[in-house]
């Protein structure tokens, strides 16, 4: 975000990216009644001088068509044409000042298994305790942070001179910005999108984190989004996987050096109409898709690609990452762990093995399971582990929990 330093300093509202249609509108609304936006608003703008506007197209009447010209209808202005303004407007500008960064963009495909599982014990254990919901963008999007660390080249920024001299150069942040964009509807339908920033976003844990995220989210919904909130931006994260959107290569604007989009989390399109059964058996899990679009004039393809296959072993729990997410959430349990299927058509044999220490497993949790239980309110710590409830003692792994196995009587 360009903030002014002089007073009354002339500010184009492209200067603020993304954001620059909801800037338009307070603007506006500050003009109208200063006491209609927050405190922030009107100390930002109080320094702050609008650019001149472009003269409506549709408000300026054109030259008269001499009387000995020929009239050739237009099949094209039968219908009626609809000048963009405010949001429409800004994304036009916003769009053709993203064609200025020369971008290239890497694609990988994540499997979701281990995310779906671990979430679903997070919020397991959440809605008996203290409540909320950690989301699958909570989780990818501290997965992003951590990525960043590893691979600090993309967490940087593109200048045009440098040195005074026209000389191009480089900026690398010390701390991430992450901006988070955000789906807005507008009370006539139209839709447009707000990015706020979680500032130092590599500086806070899990749970802080999803802490400010939920809190620049609820901001958006209110109305109540400062101008501070916007500013500090280094990467941006954009999540279409919400409507259904499989994968995403989003424009790139100035300032930035990567934006990551994130698809929908779901089966390959060829299983889709498959029995979960089956899908079950054979180990087909649902897969999620990430992008990195980058300006190539700052970072390299195989950095990119680093990038996204950090983010790749984050998910599948690499260097305790599930592990830290549990023990900021004081969850008392240790995740499941990423590992290979052992199929049970391997033959009848391994399938009468893994059924029968499926039995012994049950039977191990009714004497021994409450060595397992945490029975402390006053304390976090997570049990002691005890490996015969382990079910990976048995040679089961994370795929065969989706699997039917004989009980008996027990449901």
């Amino acid at each position: 975000m360009v903030m002014s330093e002089n007073p009354q300093q002339q500010v184009p509202f492209g200067a603020f990216g993304a954001n620059s249609w909801l800037v338009e509108d307070m603007y506006d609304e500050y003009l109208r009644d200063p006491s209609s936006v927050s405190e922030s608003w009107r100390e930002f703008f109080g320094d702050f001088k609008a650019p001149a506007t472009t003269p409506d197209p549709s408000t300026t009447k054109a030259p008269p068509t001499p009387s000995n010209s020929p009239t050739v209808p237009d099949d094209r202005q039968l219908d009626p044409v609809t000048p963009l303004r405010g949001a429409g407007a800004r994304i036009v500008e916003n769009m053709e000042q993203s064609l200025s960064v020369p971008t290239a963009t890497s694609l990988r495909q994540v499997p979701a298994k281990l995310l779906e599982v671990n979430r679903k014990i997070l919020n397991s254990h959440l809605s008996r305790n203290m409540g909320g919901k950690v989301s699958f963008t909570h989780i990818v999007a501290f997965a992003l942070v951590k990525a960043l660390g590893d691979v600090p080249s993309l967490n940087s920024t593109f200048v045009e001179d440098s040195d005074g001299k026209g000389t191009p150069g480089v900026i690398h942040h010390s701390h991430v910005g992450l901006g988070i964009a955000v789906d807005m509807e507008k009370k006539d339908g139209s839709r447009s999108l707000l990015v706020p920033c979680i500032k130092e976003a590599d500086a806070l844990g899990f749970r802080e984190f999803m802490l400010a995220y939920e809190d620049l989210i609820r901001k958006v919904r209110t109305n109540k989004i400062g101008v501070d909130d916007f500013s500090g931006t280094t990467v941006t994260l954009t999540n279409p996987g919400t409507i259904g959107t499989v994968g995403s290569v989003p424009r790139l604007m100035p300032g930035q050096g990567a934006i990551i989009a994130t698809g929908a989390i779901d089966y390959p399109v060829e299983y889709q109409a498959a029995d979960p059964a089956v899908l079950a058996e054979m180990g087909v899990s649902k897969v999620l898709m990430l992008t990195s679009t980058y300006d190539h004039r700052i970072i390299q393809g195989a950095e990119s690609g680093l990038f996204l296959a950090r983010v790749h072993e984050f998910l599948l729990g690499a260097d305790g990452f599930y592990e830290e997410i549990f023990s900021s959430m004081r969850v008392p349990y240790a995740p499941v762990r990423w590992g290979r299927d052992v199929s049970v058509r391997a033959g009848k044999n391994e399938e009468m093995t893994k059924q029968l220490h499926v039995k012994t497993l049950i039977n191990t949790y009714r004497v021994r399971g409450h060595l397992l239980a945490h029975l402390d309110p006053l304390s976090d710590a997570a049990p002691p582990p005890f490996h015969e409830l382990d079910p990976e003692a048995y040679g089961l792994t994370i795929w065969d929990y989706d699997r039917y196995f004989l009980t008996e009587n027990l449901a």
